[in-house]
Order: structure tokens, then sequence, then C-alpha cells
């Protein structure tokens, strides 16, 4: 028998195993899409207050 038939097709070289749910190109990750950084400071800044108020 030959056994190097059975089984599934190997994957091409250098692909990854599964897509991402945040990768470029993404509605979530759009292309060019740069992060606003007062958004994250005021994000942030938010984290810390909710956390200070426990």
């Amino acid at each position: 028998m030959d056994y190097s038939k059975s089984g599934g097709a190997k994957a091409p070289k250098n692909t990854p195993r599964h897509a991402e749910h945040n990768a470029k190109g993404t509605d979530k990750n759009p292309f060019g899409g740069k992060s606003d950084k007062a958004a994250l400071l005021a994000r942030m800044k938010a984290a810390t207050k909710k956390t200070d108020e426990k």
C-alpha cells in the first residue's frame, strides 16, 4: 500500500494556519489606517479612572 497518497494535501510553505481576526486589509483593520493617539490616550485615561474608582 502506498501510504504517501493517504491523507490530505500538504499546505504550501510559509502560509499561516488560520486567518487572523484583525489582519491588515479587513474591515476591522483597513490598509493605511493610522491609530489616533489622542483617542488611545483618552481610552487609557478612562480605563485608569475606572480602576481607580473601584
